[in-house]
């Protein structure tokens, strides 16, 4: 039995012996060869002229250059940030008209399509250009051009709507034509006196509106034998409905009015005449325009403050008083505007009607502005005035197509293009310093 053992052992450990050589005979072969592999590789990167020997300076300058660029990114954010704060400290509207080959605007009357004849100055035969060739310079600061695609990105999902007369129509009316440069409105709405309109952006589904509205705040015009009389009577304290039952829809509203005011008036607060303008009447307290004006806007910018159904984010633009150039009379005196390029500041009186309107307008703004503060809501300024008093040659005057005025001036409205471009480029910028506070 022992030797059988012995037997056993001497036949294990032979077998094992076998093994261990046999894996030995595979295994030194393959480090040889890894070796040898090895050893050729080193010798190839020490002499070879391939330009894998560069291959290290290659990376250590590619570093380099990253990290020089990264310098360089850095330093454009640091400068488009000193820029974006110092426009934001900057004044927009004040400063002056300077030549500009390009101006401020950015389509003709060929590529926008939406331009009514009223406004189309060169359809209807102006011949001169000139006065396209300026654009606004502020004091302090340089005014980003209006940039279409930033303005239809800031708008997306939302709904903005001008509220006011036909200048405010004259607002929209140039906001459409500059976004359609970038992207064709459908117009999905139109009254029957076409007064009331509706553009939709569907890429950035945006709604464009012009909800009209003479005097923002109600007013009826007395009628004569089935004819309207210009004689209004006025409801100082309750707005007019036909822009209020829009506000609740509403993300931007751009609120702006004057032209009718310069009627005949009679002031009522609910059931009380408090006054009159230009009645000349005995016993009844008058007023200048300035006055209902005023209350217009006072009434307006409380109702917004109060409204209960009203988006959180509702943000509320004022446009201040665009002023007309007539000269030598009016609309139906042979007033006329003939002007082909704008006035230096120095020309124009700051003691115009027109800017007494602007101050009214700027004080129950700040009072509105206050007051929204404290309840959640915001005000804006787009602040036009000054720098449309220096545009005496930007209206249609002569040059305009409504049939039923013809023999007749319209230094009121504004040509399409035109220095009325502007009002747009002052809101996007508006817009963007509101996004920033955001």
């Amino acid at each position: 039995m022992k030797s059988s053992n012995v037997h056993f052992q001497d036949r294990f450990h032979s077998h094992a012996k076998r093994e261990i050589c046999m894996n030995i005979g595979r295994v030194v072969p393959f480090v040889l060869i890894s070796l040898f592999m090895a050893f050729v590789f080193s010798f190839f990167l020490l002499y070879s002229p391939n330009p894998l020997t560069i291959v290290p300076n290659q990376v250590s300058d590619t570093i380099k250059t990253f990290s020089q660029n990264q310098n360089v990114h850095s330093q454009e954010k640091k400068v488009i940030s000193k820029q974006q704060k110092e426009l934001k400290k900057c004044d927009l509207f004040k400063g002056h008209w300077v030549p500009s080959q390009r101006g401020s605007s950015y389509y003709t009357n060929s590529s926008c399509t939406t331009i009514p004849d009223s406004k189309n100055c060169f359809k209807n035969g102006r011949k001169d250009s000139h006065f396209l060739n300026w654009k606004w310079k502020p004091r302090q600061c340089e005014l980003p051009g209006f940039d279409r695609k930033i303005f239809l990105n800031m708008v997306r999902g939302k709904k903005m709507a001008f509220i006011g007369d036909s200048v405010a129509r004259n607002h929209m009316e140039s906001l459409l034509c500059l976004l359609s440069q970038e992207e064709t409105a459908r117009d999905i709405y139109k009254d029957s006196e076409d007064r009331f309109r509706k553009w939709y952006f569907p890429n950035h589904d945006f709604t464009l509106s012009m909800l009209w509205s003479r005097f923002l705040i109600e007013g009826e015009e007395r009628m004569v034998n089935g004819s309207g009389s210009s004689i209004f009577d006025m409801q100082l304290d309750k707005v007019d409905d036909d822009w209020a039952r829009e506000l609740p829809n509403l993300d931007y509203a751009i609120i702006s009015d004057g032209h009718w005011f310069f009627r005949v008036m009679y002031l009522h607060e609910g059931d009380k005449l408090v006054g009159c303008v230009y009645c000349n009447q005995p016993n009844i307290t008058n007023y200048n325009s300035d006055f209902p004006f005023r209350m217009a806007f006072r009434t307006s910018f409380n109702y917004i403050n109060n409204c209960k159904e009203c988006k959180k984010k509702l943000v509320t633009v004022l446009r201040t008083f665009a002023p007309a150039h007539f000269e030598n009379g009016f609309w139906n005196t042979g007033g006329y505007c003939n002007r082909t390029g704008p006035v230096n500041e120095a020309e124009f009186d700051f003691g115009r009607f027109e800017w007494q309107l602007r101050n009214a307008q700027m004080e129950e703004f700040e009072k509105a502005r206050k007051e929204g503060i404290e309840n959640g809501h915001m005000f804006e300024v787009v602040d036009v005035t000054r720098a449309m008093l220096m545009r005496p040659d930007g209206h249609p005057g002569e040059h305009w197509g409504n049939k039923w005025m013809r023999g007749y001036n319209d230094c009121t409205h504004w040509c399409l293009p035109g220095p009325v471009d502007l009002w747009s480029n002052f809101l996007m910028e508006i817009l963007r310093r509101r996004g920033m506070e955001s």
